[in-house]
Parts: C-alpha cells; structure tokens; sequence
C-alpha cells in the first residue's frame, strides 16, 4: 500500500510516504513562519517526496490528511491540498486529527493511555485523551475539544502520558494527578509520519472517503481571534 500523509496545522509543517512497508518523511520546521507561505512549504515538500521516492500521485492508494485542531489557516491548507491532490489523481482520503498523531507517538502495549494537547491560544488548549488499540492503534476516550488550561478534567482517573506543544505553553497542565510526561514529549508537534501510519490502517479497513466529504477539525468557532491569525486574511 502506498499512502501519502501530511499537515501544515502548526509551526511543523510535514509530509510522509508509505510505500513497501518503510515510511519516508520530510519536515519543515520553519518554527515562527506562522500560516503565510504554509501552502508552498508543503507542496515542494510533496514533491521532494514523490521525487524521492520515484513516483506520481497516480501510484498511491489514498491520501491521508491532518484536519486539525491547529492554526486555522495552516489547516485550511492542508484539507484544500488533500482535496486538489486527490480529486485530480482520482483518490480517496481519509482523514487523521492532529491530537491522533500526537498520540501515536507515545501510545503503546506499555503506554496505554495518552493525553495529547496542542497550545489554542486565548490561554486555552486542544487536547484529547486516547488509547492503546492492538488492532487500529489508538482508539479515542475523548477525542477532542478546546478548553481552558485550569479547567480540564480528565474522562478517566487512570495515569496518561502527556505529549504535545500544550504543555509547554502551559505547564500547569502537569499538575493534574492523572498526568506524567517527558521533558522531550512537551515539545512535541504532530508529525506526518504517525498520520501515515494511522492513514494506511484505516485504507486497509475500508475506510477511504470522497476528497469532497474531507472536512476541517477547527474545534473552536472563533478562529479568527487566535494569535497565530491576527493579520492573516
């Protein structure tokens, strides 16, 4: 199976390419570039990859895409690009939230459950809670929401691993009782490779959709009022 992932929802902007069972992947970490030139930035990497690889859209099974939560523009390119790439391959999509890919980073047969969370701005947090799942990876306890930092409470009492930018940004997220993390996993962004990898595995079960029914996970209604978005148009 040979199946295309990327995202451009935060400062990480990636793309990643199944093919044989190997994974290939290039990153742009342009951290501070905010959502202008995102579009750009990740189709030259789309092209760096195929070209890597040796081959054409024509050659992949699907396309896999990140949805979100994120900076609302960064994820608006990101579903736009899956949607013209795939309409003119004539591929499905299936898509992949970028708190799902944080946790697959971390989650495990040993690491059963994951809290992944993303910094919202406005002093609030995207964040959801996830499960080890021998047969799709990960499967959702709670699958996403916006909320503020000092109000979260966890849907289970049992211990997380905490993973994601979120934590840098507001530490105080360590001190629920459920949480323990890693210094390097505070730092984490989602990655395009972990969205490959849950893409290829929910192709594999049938679940690929029409590039027109792929549809953004902004989370937060106000979108336009975030930081990363003040003067974007």
């Amino acid at each position: 199976m040979r199946v295309l992932a990327f995202d451009a929802a935060t400062e990480l902007v990636s793309a990643a390419l199944i093919q044989d069972g190997g994974v290939l992947e290039r990153a742009d970490p342009a951290t501070g570039a905010g959502p202008r030139g995102s579009g750009e930035r990740l189709l030259d990497l789309i092209q760096a990859l195929l070209a890597e690889a040796g081959i054409g859209l024509a050659a992949l099974d699907g396309i896999a895409a990140g949805i979100g939560p994120g900076a609302f523009t960064g994820v608006r390119i990101t579903v736009a690009a899956a949607q013209g790439l795939a309409f003119g391959a004539g591929l499905p999509v299936v898509p992949v939230s970028t708190l799902e890919a944080l946790a697959m980073r971390r989650v495990s047969e040993t690491v059963d459950r994951v809290f992944a969370c993303l910094d919202a701005r406005m002093q609030e947090v995207y964040w959801g809670t996830f499960a080890f799942d021998a047969l799709e990876y990960l499967r959702p306890i709670q699958p996403g929401v916006v909320a503020a930092a000092p109000r979260i409470v966890l849907p289970e009492a049992r211990r997380h691993h905490a993973v994601g930018r979120g934590l840098q940004a507001y530490p105080a997220l360590l001190d629920l009782p459920q949480l323990e993390s890693a210094p390097e996993d505070r730092l984490a962004l989602p990655r395009a490779r972990e969205i490959a990898v849950l893409g290829a595995r929910r192709f594999a079960s049938g679940r690929g959709i029409d590039p027109e029914d792929l549809v953004p996970q902004y989370l937060r209604d106000d979108v336009a009022r975030t930081e990363l978005e003040r003067g974007v148009k």
